[in-house]
């Protein structure tokens, strides 16, 4: 059973930096693709960044330049890197892993989320 558990969340001042991970058992994550998306009170669960196999990025325009995504096989994990925080990047950020090594393809699985609230 593939289990994805996610940590780092936190309140931080805007400005501010955060690192999130997200390690999984059960799974051997070099294989697949990874991603972390995030949900806003009232908003839907939205894409925030993703990595293939092969460490190809995609990060969608508002966290661009500011977040970076980065897996670390020997661990099996992936990090959310976020910096210059704003409070419109307050959500609960979920990770998730693709059914294969490109993040073309169907997220299989999700982790239970980790709250992040940007507020001074």
């Amino acid at each position: 059973q593939v289990r994805l558990v996610e940590s780092g969340g936190a309140l931080v001042q805007p400005g501010g930096s955060l690192r999130l991970s997200c390690e999984a058992s059960g799974s051997i994550v070099s294989i697949y693709a990874l991603g972390w998306y995030r949900q806003a009170p009232g908003k839907q669960r939205e894409l925030v960044a993703r990595i293939s196999r092969s460490g190809n990025t995609n990060y969608i325009e508002s966290v661009a330049g500011r977040f970076t995504i980065s897996r670390d096989n020997a661990k099996n994990t992936v990090y959310l890197q976020m910096n210059s925080l704003k409070p419109e990047d307050t959500a609960v950020y979920y990770c998730t892993q693709y059914n294969s090594g490109t993040y073309y393809s169907k997220i299989d699985y999700w982790g239970q989320g980790t709250q992040v609230t940007v507020s001074s």
